[in-house]
């Protein structure tokens, strides 16, 4: 199968903070990738037994921004109870689903630029102690790459759209 949404992977390479931003910059553009051009019934069609759904996936992303970088990384307590649902309320529209999720990539991008290095510790302690801003990059493009192979799957199911 020819693949219909391919992109290169970043070369960033420029420091430690220029190629962890631009790996999670990358697998968020794939997300948001996934979900463009779709309507509305396809962004909300659940297509495997759990409520995963393509709108849901984002939502969810959106909170994980919030809490990992908003809140555990520079403590605004705005977003130390974001729920993580994948359940998308029926009032809420994709596209305002779509620009919270872009506002909290820029925030987020606002943190990590403002650090003066992936060394710094978070706001908030994860589990125990504070992590530093290297772990929180890592355990986001993990979580993010994470759900836009979960992404992938769910659009070449609604139109067979492939590629990363």
């Amino acid at each position: 199968m020819i693949e219909s949404q391919r992109e290169a992977v970043p070369r960033n390479d420029g420091g430690e903070l220029d190629t962890a931003l631009a790996f999670l910059s990358f697998a968020r553009s794939c997300v948001l990738k996934k979900v463009a051009g779709l309507n509305e019934e396809q962004l909300r069609r659940r297509l495997v037994v759990s409520d995963t759904t393509l709108l849901g996936l984002v939502q969810h992303l959106t909170d994980a921004e919030r809490y990992w970088f908003g809140y555990t990384f520079a403590g605004d307590p705005r977003y130390a109870d974001v729920d993580f649902d994948m359940v998308v309320e029926p009032d809420r529209s994709p596209d305002q689903i779509i620009a919270g999720y872009r506002t909290a990539i820029a925030d987020s991008d606002a943190h990590i630029i403002a650090a003066v290095g992936p060394e710094v510790l978070t706001a908030q302690p994860v589990g125990d102690e504070p992590r530093t801003l290297r772990w929180v990059l890592a355990h986001m493009t993990s979580e993010t790459v994470r759900h836009a192979g979960h992404a992938d799957i769910l659009r070449e199911l609604v139109d067979g759209a492939t590629g990363r």
